[in-house]
């Protein structure tokens, strides 16, 4: 039991490593952000990233032809889409940033960093993992990426109060990256 909760961890932080940097590169826009909001963006994330791993593991026969073709180009898309809004914003010099601000920014932002999660879950329904070995992992899954995203926002936040404007352009540039390595591998 402790080997499947160790394995199931490990998992769980490998998947979240984009959750991570998305969150601290969107709190570099956040400025003062309260706590409901910080809980409410993490449990967004971790619903999604948790569901879709979930997802992918219930419905794998069925979406492993379309995931294969498509989730480099769905991943690359909304990362691009988030990571450009946040070098507009810099290059505007606006106040309010438009990343992680709205329930439709999180969703779609969570969504970018979760088409992994649905994936590896197609993969463990393909290996023939057992229904309660995959519920352990999807609910690591769900408390680690709620973990690194309230980590990465407030993390960010600081860098964001420090650094300002020259932050957030970086920020959107390492998702732009980060969809390019999605993408093509070569980052």
């Amino acid at each position: 039991m402790l080997r499947s909760i160790i394995l199931a961890l490990l998992l769980a932080v490998s998947l979240c490593a984009d959750c991570f940097a998305v969150s601290l590169c969107s709190g570099v826009t956040m400025g003062n952000v309260r706590r409901r909001q910080v809980l409410t963006i993490a449990l967004v994330f971790g619903f999604v990233q948790a569901g879709l791993l979930l997802l992918g593991y219930l419905f794998g026969d069925l979406f492993v032809g379309y995931v294969e073709k498509f989730a480099h180009w769905i991943g690359f898309l909304l990362l691009l889409y988030v990571g450009g809004s946040m070098i507009l914003e810099a290059v505007k010099g606006k106040e309010e940033a438009r990343d992680l601000n709205g329930l439709r920014n999180i969703i779609v932002a969570s969504i970018a960093t979760s088409i992994d999660a649905l994936a590896v879950g197609i993969s463990l329904s393909m290996e023939q993992d057992t229904l309660s070995s995959a519920l352990l992992k999807t609910a690591a899954v769900f408390l680690v990426t709620v973990l690194s995203v309230v980590a990465g926002i407030l993390g960010g936040r600081s860098i964001g109060t420090r650094f300002g404007r020259t932050a957030e352009l970086i920020g959107g540039i390492v998702l732009i990256l980060i969809g390019l390595n999605i993408l093509f591998g070569i980052v």
